[in-house]
């Protein structure tokens, strides 16, 4: 049913409206490409980077991932990417909650020059920028710069993970955010495993501990180009849905003062954390990122060889690809009705939990009986597929955790400004729980112990998010009625 608007609109001849090319980039779903395509060039590749070294910081974006899985963020010496994680986790823990979101709203005439555009403006060069002071750490160890680098990022990240998540789950129709999610999930982790499949190529023959220059210089092209992407994003209130109704609503242009626009964010984020079943979600939002330092660090890092920690962390990407376009699909099953939908979603996630740690409980007491580091190489076919498939289901698990932290955050956001600001909340404990886990990482806690620490995060967040799951409504249908919503 389309909204008065757009008819309106469409009726008066409107050359804008009426062009195809601008009808399809105004559409949600080009915009769910085109903000995958920005994360698969930052942090995705970086995300493979890091699947070769030793310590994984957090993955932000599509090639960032890359980076970030070769461990140690491809050093020999992890310390410094210890540190750097521990500066870009602070930061964004720090930034993600308070400072983003007021810039990604535009309500007032001081705040309409921002928006979703210009935040991914500000977070995506950070990463080409982290991406350099690894490649100047190859050659001059000046830990410094990356420390200071990771700080940066930190920051970055923020700006770009809440205009994405907002982009994300406040875009779409209701009964159309598992697929948005999904295709997100496929595209984004796209980057990390051409990252890593890069990093296993260039690599393959090093018997060095470090990344070849070649890598960083092709991870830093690819970064910059999924940076510019982002001047093709839309803002809400130009996104037309299937429907004919808008994403958001335009600016208002009152002129209040930039003390008066942050007061009214301020507002606005009181009234947006009213809402009791966010606050059931906390847990889950710290368990997103909590459990990387040990599969990337203790069981990737530790066990397997460089090239096959390259490899590994190639199908870890792979991997969350298949589980996110799989839960989109189950979240959006239109015979069931959203609350249906939602116990769904939480019976599978609890059932697959259980059963992929309870698989990483054998491989662990297995391990720790080797009694050896950085030993096992894929040549050893019969020794190594046993815990390659383990590592897979891990990346599998990874994106149906966050796919449902995400489906559930747009459950309950109306709007694109309410969805930054549960984002910026997801991204704050996100980045606070990955903290704790490299600090327990670092503290060289035995392996068995984090795994006992993670599988015990995972089923406590469970529990106390039940409440929320119960509490889902159905989705709402706009109609033209003096802009009533009814429920199905």
């Amino acid at each position: 049913m389309a909204s008065g608007a757009v008819n309106d609109a469409l009726e008066s001849g409107s050359p804008t409206l009426r062009s195809k090319v601008y009808q399809r980039w105004a559409s949600p779903m080009t915009q769910i490409v085109l903000i995958s395509l920005v994360c698969f060039g930052c942090p995705g590749a970086l995300s493979s980077w890091r699947v070769l070294s030793l310590k994984r910081m957090l993955s932000l974006l599509g090639m960032y991932n890359a980076i970030g899985g070769l461990g140690g963020s491809g050093q020999l010496d992890s310390t410094v990417a210890a540190n750097a994680t521990v500066a870009l986790l602070a930061a964004t823990a720090a930034s993600a909650l308070t400072l983003v979101p007021p810039i990604f709203d535009r309500s007032s005439r001081e705040l309409q020059m921002f928006g979703p555009r210009v935040c991914l403006l500000i977070g995506g060069w950070t990463y080409p920028l982290y991406s350099g002071s690894l490649l100047c750490y190859n050659h001059t160890h000046n830990s410094a710069f990356v420390i200071a680098s990771g700080a940066i990022l930190g920051i970055g990240a923020s700006f770009l993970w809440v205009a994405q998540g907002a982009i994300m789950v406040s875009y779409p129709l209701p009964d159309k955010k598992g697929i948005a999610i999904g295709i997100f999930w496929v595209i984004f982790n796209l980057g990390g495993g051409i990252g890593s499949f890069i990093s296993f190529g260039l690599n393959f023959h090093s018997k060095s501990g470090t990344v070849t220059d070649g890598t960083y210089a092709a991870f830093m092209v690819i970064m910059a180009v999924g940076w510019l992407l982002s001047v093709f994003i839309a803002p809400p209130h130009k996104v037309v849905r299937e429907d004919g109704s808008f994403a958001g609503p335009p600016p208002s242009g009152k002129h209040i003062g930039f003390v008066g626009s942050f007061k009214a964010e301020i507002n606005k984020f009181v009234e947006a954390l009213k809402d009791w079943r966010i606050w059931l979600l906390i847990p889950a939002f710290f368990c997103a990122n909590f459990f990387y330092s040990y599969q990337q660090n203790t069981v990737n890092g530790a066990t397997f060889t460089l090239r096959s920690r390259s490899l590994n962390g190639a199908m870890y990407w792979i991997a969350q690809m298949f589980g996110g376009i799989f839960l989109g699909a189950l979240l959006d099953l239109k015979w069931l009705t959203r609350p249906q939908r939602a116990k769904l979603g939480f019976v599978f996630i609890l059932i697959t939990g259980f059963s992929i740690w309870g698989g990483g409980l054998a491989f662990q007491r297995w391990e720790d009986v080797q009694g050896k580091i950085q030993w096992l190489d894929f040549s050893n076919s019969k020794t190594y597929v046993g815990p390659f498939w383990l590592y897979f289901f891990y990346g599998i698990l990874d994106a149906f955790w966050q796919g449902y932290c995400y489906w559930m955050m747009a459950a309950l956001a109306d709007s694109p400004h309410e969805a930054a600001k549960y984002v910026g909340l997801y991204k704050t404990f996100q980045a606070i729980g990955g903290a704790v886990a490299w600090r327990i990482n670092a503290l060289k806690y035995k392996a068995i112990t984090q795994l006992t620490i993670n599988w015990a995060l995972l089923g406590t967040s469970l529990v106390v998010a039940i409440p929320a799951v119960f509490a889902i409504t159905p989705s709402p249908i706009a109609t033209e009625i003096d802009d009533v919503t009814i429920e199905d």
